[in-house]
């Protein structure tokens, strides 16, 4: 009888003033988390989400732009952040170190996530929805199961620098749509800081570092009256400001939706 009171009572608030709210109460987002690396571990709440054993997104994709998910590198170990870690794409690619020690069923050592996607759910001041994966990844031996059912948890996370095995370098997927006066492209397996702030491009010939604009996620886009002229060059900085260049990474005969692997990485 409680519960239908109280129903009642919301329908009615409601229906009077639009702002109130009857759900969980929203929790304000924490300060972005930045590259500043350090030993202390921040509060955090866990969720999950797509199939129990998958890596989130039905189509192993995400709000960064990544593809395969499921597959090396990533290997499934991937999660949304909300608005203080994604960063409005500025945090896809950056790592975390998560663990947690409730329920039981948590092993409380600590596992390596990779953002590739985002959350606005404003459960906690920071909020991690992980792949089913990486979310049973922090139980204990075959209680992975287990710590799934629980559905959301309070969890700990620190940033943490990324680290790529010795063949994987930094990666560009031009985008489809791509033409000589359109040029997007997807950076991805950045290691350090593992986050991209800018990207130019350089093309063969020139001295000039042509900027880019953030498209969305991980996609970076220039738009000119005049043709671009291949083979070109990027550099990449990232959060920490570190410059990578990739010189002719991308030939003059290039493609759209397309992939180029280039041959530099962080060390």
């Amino acid at each position: 009888m409680a519960s239908s009171c109280l129903l009642l009572a919301c329908v009615v608030v409601a229906a009077m003033v639009s702002a109130v709210s009857c759900g969980p109460p929203k929790v304000p987002s924490g300060p972005n988390i930045t590259a500043a690396y350090g030993k202390q571990w921040l509060e955090a709440r866990g969720t999950w989400y797509g199939k129990p054993k998958g890596a989130g997104p039905d189509d192993n994709g995400g709000a960064c732009g990544y593809k395969d998910v499921d597959k090396d590198p990533f290997l499934g170990m991937n999660s949304c952040g909300n608005d203080p870690i994604f960063k409005d794409g500025k945090g896809c690619g950056s790592c975390f170190e998560v663990k947690c020690s409730k329920p039981e069923a948590c092993s409380n050592k600590p596992v390596i996530i990779h953002i590739t996607d985002m959350n606005t759910e404003p459960i906690a001041a920071y909020h991690f929805d992980l792949s089913g994966h990486a979310f049973g990844a922090m139980a204990k031996e075959g209680k992975d199961e287990e710590l799934r059912k629980a559905g959301i948890i309070d969890m700990q996370f620190r940033r943490v620098r990324c680290k790529y095995p010795g063949e994987t370098k930094v990666t560009f997927h031009v985008e489809k749509g791509s033409n000589p006066n359109y040029f997007a492209v997807l950076v991805k397996y950045v290691g350090g800081d593992g986050d991209v702030v800018k990207v130019e491009l350089k093309e063969k010939g020139s001295e000039e570092w042509k900027p880019l604009n953030e498209s969305w996620g991980a996609i970076w886009r220039i738009d000119t009256p005049k043709p671009l002229k291949g083979p070109f060059s990027l550099r990449v900085t990232t959060e920490s400001d570190q410059k990578l260049v990739a010189n002719d990474v991308i030939p003059n005969n290039w493609k759209a939706d397309a992939l180029y692997k280039s041959e530099i990485q962080v060390d």
